[in-house]
């Protein structure tokens, strides 16, 4: 949302963005209520769980290129989750959150790329 002051204008992000921005803080605050100790590692987890990155990455001859983007993030922290053992819902939860943005970050990714 664009508002304009003679030749200076300020860009407002979209009230849907940021009433997800705010679901986001309040689920991460509420779930890192239900760790005893180290609460902010339920933003951690949530944080490295939100990386993508590209896979596998080609060139084609008439000069365009196709990317195939993972959430690595997300992949990671699953990985670390299973192999520690000592996993709490809480942050299950947190990284299942971080997986949806990812997705997200993906479906603007190749929305770009279509059109």
């Amino acid at each position: 949302m664009p508002l304009e002051f003679g030749n200076t204008t300020i860009h407002f992000p979209l009230i849907i963005n940021f009433v997800i921005f705010i679901a986001i803080i309040y689920l991460l605050w509420r779930w890192s209520k239900e760790l005893e100790n180290r609460s902010f590692t339920i933003f951690l987890y949530f944080l490295i769980s939100t990386y993508t990155a590209p896979l596998y990455s080609r060139s084609t001859s008439n000069g365009g290129q196709f990317e195939l983007w993972f959430p690595l993030g997300f992949a990671f922290i699953l990985i670390y989750l299973y192999a520690n053992k000592k996993n709490h819902p809480a942050k299950m939860k947190a990284s299942l959150l971080g997986l949806a943005v990812a997705i997200y970050k993906l479906i603007e990714v190749y929305r770009d790329l279509l059109f």
